[in-house]
């Protein structure tokens, strides 16, 4: 591989955790302030529960495009222990090209979900508009699309359990 492209890589791949990370501990500390702005004070910020469900998505779609970089997707390969390593590697390719598509269409659809939500202005808390906090749907679905279509390309080794 060419290394301009390798480094590339791994500053997005740097990118993709620190991303997480600060998400993660985001939703920590506000889970935190909710829960002692409650406890102690009795009373509750209003925008931390819709802040946090928000939150919930982004890390659970950015969370999923760090498991198909790391192709940890869960799998259920109780026939590929029966086949040939030749075998494997086909329906390794054939379940790769499978989820490529998948992906492709979901963030298909899930663009013009959020372009319905722009066209009726929907809004989550304070002002915020549904759209931009939706945009990780496809956004998340395109970009594990374009990893499966890497490991497609330059599939790791069959693992064999």
């Amino acid at each position: 591989m060419n290394r301009r492209i390798a480094r590339t890589l791994i500053w997005i791949n740097r990118i993709e955790d620190w991303f997480l990370i600060i998400m993660l501990a985001v939703m920590v500390l506000l889970a935190v302030a909710q829960i002692i702005y409650r406890n102690f004070f009795d009373t509750g910020v209003a925008w931390i529960d819709p802040s946090l469900r928000i939150l919930v998505l982004w890390v659970a779609l950015s969370g999923a495009v760090i498991a198909t970089r790391t192709d940890n997707h869960i799998r259920i390969d109780f026939f590929t222990r029966y086949m040939s390593a030749t075998a494997c590697k086909f329906v390794q390719r054939a379940v790769y090209a499978f989820s490529v598509v998948v992906c492709v269409f979901i963030s298909w659809h899930a663009i013009r979900f959020v372009q319905m939500e722009y066209a009726y202005g929907t809004e989550v808390f304070s002002g915020m508009k549904a759209w931009v906090t939706q945009l990780v749907i496809p956004a998340g679905f395109f970009m594990m699309a374009m990893r499966y279509l890497m490991l497609f390309i330059s599939p790791p080794k069959v693992r064999k359990r």
